[in-house]
């Protein structure tokens, strides 16, 4: 069983799953103190707009890993997945690419090596988030180019014993251009973490198969998770990518998505089709799969990204 936003279901049943979507990223400081742009309930209907219609693609299952610091509300979520058919799995963690927030820096771990941070995330997971009984499933951290700092490093830990101490699988955001993948390996493994529960986010920024090769080859899962982010990766350089490691024999390491968003306040709404007019829940149906197919991607090797290595991701088999 895996939990999901609606309460827990059989992890045969999670279908087609997309790994790494997002159906708010916020910044509720700025939101809850300057409110004139925001409308809730028109912003909850949208979502369910937007998410039915990526169910109508045939998606069943999505993977939310808005934790922390991307603005994680898991009551307005609810709202959202009480209107819609697919599962939304969501995910406890801390979102960081350099300094922790000062609320964690003067709350030390404890004698015992704990960290107070640890706790919260495994409450989460075994209790529920923010007094609701929602819980998370899944761990959240990030690296990026600024590399393994100290507080991403503590963050890091604390998700690996989070994870060590419920089972719970473990997402990481990465920096591919500069082979921070590497980086969070050496911690993993230190850390005792199962490797092959690991997504390491955003490896399909990168075309460097070897790189890609040599994170697959340690057990990890590649989340080849940002289609529709052209303006990082250009399409046909990220579906050579995808394809030219399905024919290494690593479509079972490989999972797929588009780190998009129901809503996302980091830029203005009118930004976002100048740069990244494809970045949106239906590119992987309407644009990716088929250009795959094209450059021979079986459908057991798209079965495998979209059902199966999700599925054992969740359920550890």
């Amino acid at each position: 069983m895996v939990e999901t936003v609606k309460g827990p279901v059989d992890t045969g049943t999670l279908g087609t799953t997309l790994m790494h979507e997002h159906v708010f990223v916020l910044n509720e400081e700025v939101r809850s103190n300057y409110p004139a742009d925001w409308d809730e309930d028109a912003r909850v209907d949208d979502a369910i707009i937007k998410l039915n219609a990526l169910a109508d693609r045939g998606c069943q299952t999505i993977v939310d890993p808005t934790v922390v610091g991307l603005g994680r509300d898991i009551r307005r979520i609810s709202r959202a997945a009480d209107g819609i058919t697919l599962n939304i799995i969501a995910a406890t963690g801390l979102y960081t690419y350099n300094d922790i927030p000062f609320y964690f820096r003067y709350r030390f771990p404890h004698g015992d090596g704990r960290d107070p941070m640890t706790d919260m995330f495994v409450s989460d997971i075994t209790t529920g988030i923010a007094g609701t009984p929602v819980k998370a499933a899944f761990l959240k951290c990030a690296i990026d180019e600024p590399g393994l700092t100290p507080g991403v490093e503590r963050v890091l830990r604390a998700v690996c014993r989070a994870h060590a101490q419920t089972g719970a699988p473990i997402t990481v955001h990465t920096h591919p251009q500069s082979g921070t993948g590497r980086d969070v390996l050496a911690v993993l493994r230190q850390e005792g973490a199962d490797l092959a529960r690991v997504v390491l986010g955003h490896s399909g920024d990168s075309t460097d198969l070897d790189y890609l090769s040599e994170l697959a080859d340690a057990g990890c899962l590649l989340g080849m998770d940002r289609f529709g982010l052209d303006l990082i990766t250009p399409f046909d350089q990220r579906v050579a990518t995808v394809a030219a490691m399905c024919e290494r024999g690593y479509a079972d390491r490989m999972v797929l998505s588009h780190d998009a968003s129901c809503h996302i306040d980091w830029f203005p709404a009118e930004m976002i089709p100048q740069f990244a007019p494809a970045w949106h829940f239906e590119h992987l149906f309407d644009d990716v799969l088929p250009a795959l197919r094209e450059r021979g991607v079986t459908e057991s090797q798209i079965q495998a990204m979209l059902v199966d290595n999700p599925r054992r991701y969740f359920s550890g088999g």
